[in-house]
Order: C-alpha cells, then sequence, then structure tokens
C-alpha cells in the first residue's frame, strides 16, 4: 500500500504537490450562505416537524432528549472562479544574490499561490479554472491536475503580461496575479469588460523585494526579462528616488482601477512567506461571493 501511495504520489505534478502543501496551512473559516439548503457542511440542529421524512432524523442526537432533530445543511451554490496568473517573461525575475538562499521568481510564487487557491476553492466545492479558453471552471481534483499541468507550462516571450478575460462567465469571480509592470491600459479594458458582465474579483501584485528596494549603485545595465528593453546608467543611485516615486504612482493607479471595478488589491513580495497571501486571497473572494 505505501509503495502503491509513493507512486500515485511521484505521478503527480510538482506544483500540485506544493500546492496542496501551501493550502494545508490555511485554516479556512466559514464557508456558504448561512442558510437551510443542500449542501455538505452541518449548520444545525432543529426540532423535528410533521412532514419530514425519516431519514432526515438525527437519531444520535434525538437519543439524547425526549424528541426527535433533524440534522441541517447549509446552502451552497457553486460558483465560477477564474484565475489569471501572468506568464510573460517579466515574471521569470528574481533579485535574489548570487550566492545567497534562492528566493522564488514572481512567476514561481504567483502560480503557487494560484493552485493553492484552486485547492481551497475545490476543498469548498466551487467550480474553479482560468480566464482563458484552455480550461473553463470545473469542480474536482481532476481540475486541479489540469491546472498544474497548465500553469507549469514555460513562459511567454512577451515583456508583460495581457489579462485574457473571453471566457470568464457573467457573475464570477476572478483573481489575478501579476507584477501589473507592463502597459495598464489591457488591464484598465479587461476590468471594465468584466464589470460590464458583473465580475467581481481581486488583484494581488506580486513583486521581488529588489523591484520595492532599488538596491543599485554605481554603473548598471537594466534589461528586461525578454530583452527588448535596455537602459544603461552610470550613477544608478541617482534613480532611485525617481524610481520609487513611479512605482507608489503605480500603485496607486492600480488601487484606484481595483477601486472603480468594485474589487480589492493587494501586493506580495516573494521575499516573504506565501501563507499571508493565499489567506488574503481566499478571505478577499469570499467577501465577494454573492
Amino acid at each position: 500500500m505505501r509503495r502503491a501511495a509513493e507512486g500515485a504520489a511521484s505521478a503527480l505534478p510538482p506544483l500540485l504537490v506544493a500546492a496542496e502543501q501551501l493550502a494545508a496551512t490555511v485554516q479556512m473559516g466559514g464557508h456558504g450562505r448561512r442558510r437551510v439548503g443542500p449542501g455538505e457542511e452541518f449548520w444545525q440542529y432543529r426540532p423535528a416537524h410533521s412532514g419530514d421524512e425519516a431519514r432526515r432524523v438525527d437519531w444520535r442526537r434525538s437519543a439524547r432528549s425526549d424528541q426527535q432533530f433533524v440534522r441541517e445543511r447549509e446552502w451552497q451554490l457553486a460558483q465560477s472562479v477564474h484565475l489569471w496568473v501572468d506568464d510573460a517573461a517579466s515574471m521569470r525575475f528574481s533579485g535574489a544574490p548570487e550566492g545567497a538562499r534562492s528566493r522564488p521568481t514572481k512567476g514561481a510564487r504567483a502560480r503557487l499561490l494560484a493552485l493553492a487557491l484552486a485547492v481551497l476553492m475545490v476543498r469548498a466545492g466551487e467550480r474553479v479554472g482560468l480566464t482563458g479558453p484552455l480550461a473553463p471552471p470545473r469542480p474536482g481534483r481532476a481540475q486541479l491536475q489540469t491546472l498544474a499541468g497548465l500553469l507549469s507550462e514555460d513562459a511567454s516571450a512577451e515583456d508583460y503580461g495581457v489579462p485574457q478575460v473571453a471566457g470568464v462567465a457573467p457573475y464570477a469571480r476572478v483573481a489575478m496575479l501579476s507584477d501589473f509592470l507592463g502597459d495598464l491600459a489591457p488591464l484598465e479594458a479587461a476590468l471594465a469588460a468584466l464589470a460590464d458582465r458583473g465580475v467581481s474579483g481581486v488583484m494581488l501584485q506580486v513583486l521581488d523585494p529588489a523591484e520595492e528596494e532599488f538596491p543599485f549603485h554605481g554603473r548598471t545595465i537594466f534589461e528586461s526579462m525578454g530583452g527588448s528593453l535596455s537602459h544603461e546608467t552610470r550613477k544608478a543611485d541617482d534613480l532611485r528616488a525617481r524610481y520609487l516615486a513611479r512605482l507608489a504612482e503605480r500603485r496607486d493607479r492600480l488601487e484606484g482601477l481595483a477601486r472603480a471595478a468594485g474589487w480589492q488589491f493587494a501586493t506580495h513580495h516573494t521575499g516573504h512567506p506565501a501563507q499571508v497571501p493565499l489567506l488574503w486571497l481566499w478571505a478577499a473572494l469570499e467577501r465577494r461571493r454573492g
């Protein structure tokens, strides 16, 4: 049995194994609409009424009383959750110094968070998929393996990602994970299109600490990960104040775009533990569960 279990585990995509381990560290709170109806979660006991079917009576609970009790379940409605994980070249960046303990790339952290979120959603009975046409939202573990395979594929050759939202169902929920360092016009158009469809969601900006701190000095050559952009300076220190101001302006604009669409926005650094942003994603999407 142990050999069979080890063989089954070895067949799982490494990303899915890591995502399930991360999801296991998150203690989920209550889920659902807190009203009686079809579902798996126990809600409450109530006294049996005339007309209740005998199979609905909880005989163990009733044995402790002089009356019979019915075990009610919480009403739950499976909804669609779409994920967009930026796979552009910029997400391959990690600013960890050579020889230091390795830090994940932005893309690796975004994929891990997205799949761990999918694990939590599937466990809660939701349908999860991607925003594009390759993986429409579906329930179940088989869908997690599909998502793991797609998210494990090589990144795009483009420097910066553009969200694909044509496949998002009306009134669904969306989680976007990106560095959001490219042109914001396509993102603004995507958010407007989703808002018109009644779609709610969250945006998580994933950055490397070096992108937040700008720890560069002296002669430095800055190149985009895709190689299409390059800038050389002899005094990188002189750029720091302007860079940080531009980064703050971009974050303000991202927060404004999210607010205008009725979404939530947050930033996560790859040097920090993954549990905190996963909890934020889960809680933020739960608040958007309409």
